[in-house]
């Protein structure tokens, strides 16, 4: 017996194996029962989740030879002959091939006829988009206005391509996408049945890869069991599908919740060394920050128990509006890829770009020791650079920055030690005036968003016990807890004392170092352009050529790079 590949041996064959469409299962299922039939029906959705697997068990409900039933029982010769495309007064038409007026009109003229064996005649028109418009228009009447003893049953991908006037004809359902959990749960049932040996994970991916589709799962699971030599392991369909591991991507979390810069090159390495897509990476990287998200905002999204009790410590380890930013880095990264001097230089550098917006804490000055985020046995074998340790767990990674925003915490330093505020601004004396602040920023140690937040505000008080600073509203976002923290710490390193720092949302009364330092290159840039204007070579070939000088090519000697 020849081998039946497993889209078309497990195609359901009634609505109650039919899986993740309940709502248009119900509605069907409703309609027989009450015997309340529409002459036309109309099915939407993405190839493979199960426009006419529906089409044909509604056929075997309207032919059963037990009756007009919601459940036919699929033995009787109508039902069978439904099942193997043999029934006579079953017709399906794919309108790819057969789009044009002329087979329109010939498969009217035959609907006039009454059925040869079965209650009724069911017309299954897959793609239907894909008729003409004159092929339309020859089927609105009939439409409107069938015979009894004929259904219709169209089916299309692409709903917005079909005239108005046939939508209005017809009752639509609208098929979702398989969730990822519904098609595991489908391949783990017929690997069972089929007596494979599998492993979860590689179901999983199999799952992802088909974008949603059961029928390319299910391709994909025979593809999976021909080259895993009749087992579905995770490593030979991550193989096989040439997709980064969870190992990998998970290294890649722990190493940014861990801040190790040097554990997600050591990723990047062990990945360049298997040749794996760093595109595909960031493409997967993406995905991952959205599911986080989800566990963070959404919890109920997430329907896979499993992926839900994986991400749930990276939830609680990154912040919200940190998560948002790694989305948007992930996926301009991956854009930016083909710009890139090579993609291994491409990919690193997103991940560096990853650590360098962290708003927890700032990039290290100097380069500690090589580290590696944990990676499973089968990874670490493969890869032929020996790396010296793991990264420690997120929740070591984040215990002290978690600890920091409790309450209680909180309460405990404000007795302890002075921190950063928003009260209202104490009575201070006027030494601000015997410091220029523009020469004090310019001596702090600071990085990043401290760096920012110190360079976009004025000094507007200083005594003995605080130092007061006047923001812009419009530069609120720099107020970060980690970043008032690092500039309150070293004002005090650089005052070599204690202080309060107390920071007021206010509108600059004079120059913040941001705005002298943007004077100040706005004034080079005049000079530069007033020079080469006056030039007297460039005058002349201004006036002999009639030419103009584009001013946003000039640069400042020493600006040029």
């Amino acid at each position: 017996m020849s081998y039946q590949v497993l889209a078309r041996k497990w195609r359901p064959k009634s609505f109650a194996t039919l899986v993740g469409q309940e709502h248009v299962v119900k509605a069907l299922t409703h309609a027989l029962t009450q015997q309340r039939l529409h002459h036309a029906y109309l099915f939407t959705g993405t190839r493979g989740v199960g426009k006419t697997t529906i089409a044909r068990i509604m056929a075997k409900a309207l032919n059963c030879e037990t009756g007009l039933t919601a459940t036919p029982c699929g033995v009787c010769s109508s039902c069978t002959e439904i099942d193997t495309g043999r029934f006579i007064d079953y017709i399906e038409l794919d309108a790819a091939s057969n789009r044009g007026v002329e087979d329109m009109t010939q498969l009217l003229e035959r609907a006039t006829y009454a059925p040869t064996r079965g209650r009724y005649k069911v017309y299954v028109i897959d793609e239907v988009h894909q008729l003409s418009g004159h092929a339309f228009n020859a089927m609105l009447k009939t439409l409107e206005e069938p015979p009894e003893h004929v259904k219709f049953i169209l089916a299309t991908t692409d709903p917005q391509k079909i005239p108005v006037t046939v939508l209005s004809r017809c009752l639509q359902f609208n098929l979702k996408q398989m969730p990822q959990h519904h098609i595991v749960s489908h391949l783990s049932n017929v690997l069972t049945q089929e007596n494979i040996p599998f492993e979860e994970p590689a179901l999983r991916q199999l799952a992802r890869a088909a974008g949603g589709s059961m029928r390319d799962s299910l391709s994909l699971l025979d593809q999976a069991i021909a080259h895993g030599a009749g087992e579905v392991k995770e490593a030979g369909v991550r193989d096989m599908l040439g997709t980064v591991g969870d190992d990998y991507l998970f290294g890649l979390l722990d190493g940014l919740a861990a801040f190790d810069i040097h554990a997600l090159i050591g990723v990047a390495d062990q990945m360049a060394t298997r040749s794996l897509s760093f595109e595909a990476a960031l493409q997967e990287l993406a995905t991952l920050f959205h599911r986080i998200a989800l566990a963070q905002m959404a919890p109920d999204a997430l329907t896979d128990p499993a992926e839900k009790a994986r991400l749930e410590k990276y939830a609680a380890a990154f912040d919200p509006e940190f998560l948002q930013l790694c989305y948007q880095i992930a996926i301009h990264g991956r854009d930016d890829l083909r710009l890139a001097p090579d993609e291994y230089a491409g990919f690193t550098m997103t991940l560096m770009r990853l650590v360098a917006f962290r708003p927890e804490t700032e990039v290290p000055r100097r380069a500690a020791p090589l580290r590696a985020p944990t990676l499973a046995p089968s990874v670490r074998k493969s890869a032929p650079v020996p790396l010296a340790a793991p990264v420690a767990p997120v929740e070591t990674a984040h215990a002290e920055v978690r600890a920091a925003l409790q309450p209680e915490t909180q309460a405990k330093r404000r007795v302890e030690e002075p921190v950063a505020s928003f009260s209202a601004p104490p009575a201070v004396q006027n030494d601000a005036a015997a410091h220029d602040w523009h020469d004090i920023t310019a001596q702090l140690k600071l990085v990043g968003m401290a760096r920012q937040l110190a360079h976009h505000c004025e000094l507007a008080g200083l005594d003995q016990h605080t130092i007061t600073l006047r923001l812009p509203p419009l530069h609120k976002h720099l107020l970060s807890p980690p970043a008032q923290a690092k500039l309150q710490s070293e004002l005090e390193n650089h005052f070599g004392r204690s202080l309060r720092l107390t920071i007021q949302l206010e509108h600059a009364a004079g120059e913040t170092p941001v705005a002298r330092s943007n004077s100040i290159k706005r004034e080079r840039q005049e000079r530069a352009v007033a020079a080469i204007e006056e030039d007297p070579f460039v005058r002349e070939v201004v006036e002999l050529f009639d030419a103009t000088i584009n001013e946003a090519s000039i640069k400042p000697i020493g600006d040029a790079h």
